[in-house]
Formats: C-alpha cells, sequence, structure tokens
C-alpha cells in the first residue's frame, strides 16, 4: 500500500534516517520502536505527508486514504464532542447537501428529455448509491458506539471540546480518524491519555478494523495485542521483523549477541593484522606480504554493534526509614463536589511494604484520593497516616515545580546522597540525559523530558511511601524498566496509578479499582484482576461494574459491606433501567408516527397524479433514512437495557 524507497532525513550535519527501503502491506500491523530521538515521530509525519525528506520517495495510490494521530493536535473548540467527531463524515454531509441541491434543481426545471436533465439525474443516482453504499444511515450510531468505547458518556456528547483537557481531546480526535476507517492509520503514542478500559477497546478495534497499521507506542501489552510485525530504527538504520513485539525483544537480543560475537572476532583479526605489519614493515624480505595485509585492512568494513542502551543499570532508592506497620488507613472517606460524589465510604488499609495498583476510568477519582492522603484537598471521613510516613510523591504535574535556572545535572545533583552522587551521569543517561544533554537548562526541556527529570530527583529521595501518578506517559520502555526494578526492590510502599498493564504486571500485588463512585479492593496483580473482570471489551466494563464485589474474605463485617454494595448497585441498575424504557419507548412512539407518514406518501406516490413529483419523491427518501437512524438508535438502547438485565440476574 505504502512503498519507501532510499529514505533520508538529515538535519544540518546530522543524519536521522539513513536510506532506509520498505513496504507496508495490507492487514499488516507495524509496531515502529527505537529509542527516543531514533526517528520513529519523523517517519510517521513524512508517511502522512506533513514533513519531506531530504532523499527518497513514498509512494502510494491516488485512492489510498491515510488517518493520522500526532502527538499533539488542535480542534476547533466551536464544536461539541460528538459534532466535532462528525467532522469524520464530513465528506458524506457534503454528498448529502449535493445530493439536496440536486433534487432541488430537477423539481424546477420542466426539460424531461434534455441531456442535462438527465446527466442531473445520472449524478442524483450516483450520489444515492455512493451515500447508501458508504452507511450514511448508521454513522450517528458508529458516532456514538465509538466515543464510548474511548471512555466518553452520552452526557459529555454535546458538551463543547474547549471544556475537556488535552488527554480527552487527543480521545476525540482519535474517536474521527477511526470513525473515517482510512486504509492506513498512522498513531503516534496512541495510548498516553487513555486508561485500561478504553486500550483494551481500542486493541481490540485495531485488531478487527484496522487495515493497515503503524503505530508508536511504549506500550508493550498493547504493542503485543495489536502488531504483528516491527521495525526498529537503530543509528538512521532500520531491522524489519515479522513478528509481534515480544518475539522482537528475543529476536533483537540474539541479533545484538551475534554482532557481538562477530565484532568480537573481527577486532582480534584486525589487531593480528596490524602486529604483523607492525612487525615486518621494515623487512625487505617480508614487504609484499606487508602490503597484502595492508590492501586487507583497507578493504574490511568493521561491523557495527546496535548501540547499547543502560536500561540494565542497577539504580537502587535509598534505604526506607521504617514506618509503622499501616501508612494509610482510610475509613468511610467521601469526596464530592456540589451534588456531583467521586467517591463514598471508602475502606482502605494499606500495609507497610504493599506495592498496590490505582486503576480505573479517567475522571472516577483515582488522582482525588492521592490528593487527599496528600492532605491537598477536603474530605469526609478517617484518613490516617501511620507512624513516620515520609511521602514521595510523583503527581501529574510534577514536572512544573522543577526550578527552570537550574541544569539537568545540578537538578540531581541537589537531591543527591552518599555513593549514588558518583553516578548521576550515568543515572541521567539511563534516563536518556546523557552527554551534553545533562548541561541543558531545565526551562530548555520539554513537558516530556522534565517529566524524567522530576521522576529521577524521586528516585533519589529517602522516602517510605511513594505515591506515583501516571508516572510512565513519558518514559521509554528502557527508562521504564529501570523504575519497575526500582520500585520492586523498594523495600517501602508504594501506590501507583497506572494504566501501563505491562509495567504494573508482577509489580502490584493489590488493585483499588475505582469506578461508579466505589473503591473495591482486589487481591492478586493487574492480570489477576483483568482475568477476574473478564474485560475482553468497554461494554463487559461498563455492565461488569455493576456486578463488582470485594475480593473473597472470612470476616463477617466485610460480607455485610459486600451485602450493603450489591443492593446499592441494584438500585442504580433499576433507576436505569427505568430511563432506558422511556426513551425506548419515546423512540417507539417517534418510529411509529414516521412510519405512518411513510405509509401516506406511498400512497400518494403511486397515484398517476404524484408517480414524477421529484420533492414528494425526496421527502419519501429522506424519512426513509431518518426511520433507519432511529431504528439504529433504538436498537442500541435496546441492547444496553439487555444486558443491564443480565447483569441483574
Amino acid at each position: 500500500m505504502i512503498s519507501i524507497e532510499n529514505l533520508s532525513v538529515e538535519f544540518g550535519g546530522f543524519t536521522l534516517l539513513n536510506d532506509i527501503s520498505f513496504v507496508l502491506n495490507k492487514n499488516e500491523r507495524t509496531a515502529l520502536v527505537g529509542k527516543n530521538g531514533a526517528g520513529k515521530s519523523t517517519l510517521l509525519k513524512i508517511l502522512a505527508g506533513i514533513q519531506h525528506p531530504t532523499r527518497g520517495r513514498v509512494s502510494y495510490p491516488k485512492e489510498i486514504s491515510i488517518g493520522y494521530l500526532p502527538q499533539q493536535m488542535k480542534l476547533n473548540d466551536t464544536f461539541s464532542v460528538k459534532e466535532e467527531a462528525a467532522q469524520a463524515f464530513k465528506h458524506l454531509q457534503e454528498m448529502e447537501n449535493e445530493l439536496e441541491k440536486l433534487h432541488r434543481r430537477l423539481a424546477e426545471r420542466t426539460d424531461y428529455e434534455s441531456e442535462d436533465y438527465q446527466r442531473i439525474i445520472q449524478r442524483s443516482a450516483d450520489l444515492q448509491e455512493l451515500l447508501l453504499m458508504s452507511g450514511i444511515n448508521n454513522f450517528e450510531a458508529e458516532i456514538e458506539k465509538t466515543l464510548i468505547g474511548l471512555g466518553f458518556s452520552r452526557e459529555d456528547f454535546d458538551r463543547p471540546t474547549k471544556e475537556f483537557s488535552g488527554g480527552w481531546r487527543m480521545r476525540i480526535e482519535l474517536a474521527k480518524i477511526l470513525l473515517q476507517t482510512p486504509d492506513v492509520l498512522l498513531l503516534d503514542e496512541p495510548t498516553n491519555h487513555l486508561d485500561i478500559e478504553s486500550i483494551q477497546w481500542l486493541e481490540n478495534f485495531l485488531a478487527t478494523h484496522a487495515n493497515a497499521l503503524m503505530l508508536v507506542s511504549h506500550d508493550r501489552a498493547f504493542l503485543d495485542a495489536v502488531t504483528n510485525r516491527t521495525i526498529e530504527i537503530i543509528c538512521g538504520k532500520i531491522y524489519d521483523y515479522k513478528v509481534s513485539y515480544s518475539e522482537y525483544v528475543e529476536l533483537h537480543k540474539k541479533r545484538r549477541e551475534q554482532q557481538l560475537r562477530a565484532y568480537e572476532n573481527q577486532q582480534k583479526q584486525i589487531q593480528k593484522t596490524e602486529e604483523f605489519i607492525e612487525r615486518f614493515r621494515y623487512k625487505p624480505t617480508k614487504s609484499n606480504q606487508v602490503q597484502s595485509r595492508i590492501k586487507q585492512l583497507e578493504k574490511i568494513e568493521v561491523i557495527e554493534v546496535d548501540e547499547v542502551d543502560n536500561s540494565h543499570l542497577n539504580l537502587k532508592f535509598p534505604p526506607a526509614p521504617r514506618s509503622g506497620s499501616y501508612p494509610v488507613i482510610m475509613e468511610n472517606v467521601t469526596k464530592s463536589y456540589g451534588d456531583h460524589v467521586v467517591f463514598s465510604d471508602v475502606n482502605m488499609t494499606i500495609h507497610r511494604g504493599d506495592k498496590v495498583a490505582f486503576v480505573g476510568k479517567n475522571g472516577e477519582g483515582k488522582s482525588t484520593l492521592v490528593k487527599c492522603i496528600m492532605n491537598e484537598i477536603d474530605f469526609q471521613g478517617k484518613l490516617e497516616l501511620g507512624h513516620n510516613v515520609k511521602i514521595g510523591y510523583f503527581a501529574q504535574n510534577q514536572a512544573q515545580l522543577l526550578d527552570e535556572n537550574l541544569t539537568v545535572f545540578e537538578t540531581i545533583d541537589q537531591v543527591a546522597t552518599g555513593d549514588i552522587r558518583n553516578k548521576i551521569r550515568d543515572i541521567l543517561g539511563a534516563f536518556m540525559f546523557g552527554g551534553e544533554a545533562s548541561e541543558k537548562k531545565v526551562k530548555a526541556l520539554s513537558g516530556g523530558e522534565r517529566s524524567r527529570l522530576a521522576m529521577i530527583r524521586l528516585l533519589l529521595e529517602p522516602v517510605n511511601l511513594l505515591i506515583l501518578d501516571e508516572p510512565t506517559n513519558h518514559l521509554d520502555m528502557a527508562s521504564k524498566d529501570v523504575l519497575k526494578k526500582a520500585i520492586s526492590e523498594f523495600d517501602g510502599t508504594a501506590i501507583i496509578v497506572s494504566h501501563d498493564r505491562d509495567f504494573l504486571n508482577e509489580l502490584v500485588t493489590k488493585v483499588y479499582e475505582f469506578g461508579r463512585g466505589k473503591v473495591i479492593e482486589h487481591l492478586g496483580g493487574i492480570y489477576d484482576f483483568l482475568a477476574k473482570k473478564k474485560l475482553e471489551n468497554l461494554q463487559q466494563l461498563e455492565t461488569s461494574l455493576h456486578s463488582s464485589t470485594l475480593a473473597p474474605v472470612e470476616k463477617k463485617d466485610n460480607r455485610k459491606s459486600e451485602n450493603k454494595l450489591s443492593y446499592q448497585e441494584q438500585k442504580e441498575q433499576n433507576k436505569q433501567i427505568k430511563r432506558l424504557e422511556k426513551e425506548i419507548q419515546e423512540i417507539e412512539e417517534k418510529i411509529t408516527k414516521m412510519e405512518e407518514k411513510l405509509s401516506s406518501i406511498e400512497s400518494e406516490l403511486i397515484t398517476p397524479e404524484e408517480a414524477s413529483n421529484v420533492s414528494l419523491l425526496q421527502s419519501y427518501i429522506d424519512l426513509k433514512n431518518k426511520i433507519t437512524i432511529t431504528m439504529n438508535i433504538w436498537e442500541q438502547l435496546t441492547l444496553e437495557m439487555e444486558k443491564v438485565q443480565m447483569n441483574m440476574q
């Protein structure tokens, strides 16, 4: 579908991509991997036609459509969420407008036998057929299904896009791109602002709908679930693997081992040759052999070994000062803003040494509860920190608190103590601040670079309770490995708010699920939680949130709270069913009226007087389309009610 031939990109005297070639075929879902700065985003921009290469060319058939999701985008603030998503069908709406104009022209003319009249008839018929083939009657249902899949509620549909944060606005743009169903999808870090549930919905969508896909992501689990090919960029070159990401990692490791062995053998051969030349250089009897060896050296192409990353660096937190046995205890903690209850009656006991995860949809209160622990906001109920608890807190806005006038090195040097001071440059290198980058001023850093720097500071502070709110959003895989290993070896307690399943895997032993105003405890790791929830798609999450229960325990008090929770959830479900029944009844009445009107128009059209009435015919077509759209909405509501009813059984 897309052919890349001898493509090179140069900036000043630096070569980013050097004479690369490959073909992206239909049904290939390709992961584009490599260190930050390797050229991944640049390559996506070139494929999208936004940036031009220094040399080489990108070619694809004219009829191919491309959808590109950058890391940053701009939305029109005048539209609502649903209106912005509907821009994906703008071309269909333009076709509908053209069709209406043609019908008006036909209604005004009487030259039925003229060529111009026949051309208008033909164009109208072609447009009508194109619209029917494109699924124009279903596009509203598709918009709603996609927005809900990406985490929006129906109440959000009519809100202006300007009311949403950057992460939610990115979801709107992603919805728009997915709805366009392009032949080729180019996605740059699509999961950065998605929660676990939305990521799983996106995984399923891409696996079943994507024609050809190339994406950049630092989420291993997402890459494994979606991709079947991996292209690696190293030092301007590419290595193409027709396998998933995990298989690529193993193959990459073997390739580097082979390179290293070949390099070492070559270096030994070069050394022996140089020793021979040096030994016999001035002996006339050996001059021919010396010249021969010199020519051999000149012809040798030195074997290159893939650049080594520093993810193996054994970075550790300082020993944690000993805290009380229970660093965090909550009893009936409730937080609300006016009439909106974020969560209520949260009961939680975190033991010393626990590593726990806070998960759930965005907006369900994860960061809010963290702020309660930090005593940054007011709340109702009882929340106590244990004896001698010292908190190390990484918030999503942590990067904004750094001193902009210090250099990267100075920022870390301020907090480093003991032997770790001798390893500052190694630590900075592991987090992509090696060499000259360590001397950059903080004010010159990007948002992602500041986040990484703030994370390094936290790694060096002597604390016994770590609270990390989305710590991996701007870290590449090597840096995430360093952080994960450091947390797992940390002898204190950790609370981690994250949507990165691979990062949480084998790190946490307890999961707290946030949803519908409740916080529910699940014993076990992140994949134990997901298996228990059976989260194959977002719809299952929507219904399973109603039937979620606490992890089984033997205490009577906990069983009582479990029954109480079920009763409260049942009340919520009954309310939902009543609302759905009312909406379904209203739509059924609307459909009945439209069908009666349609029958009346049909009766008129069969009469000789109205048989050629173009305006009446158009009214008939429009009404039929409206009925189809309304029937789709009725079907969605009916399915939604059936799911809720099944969940109550």
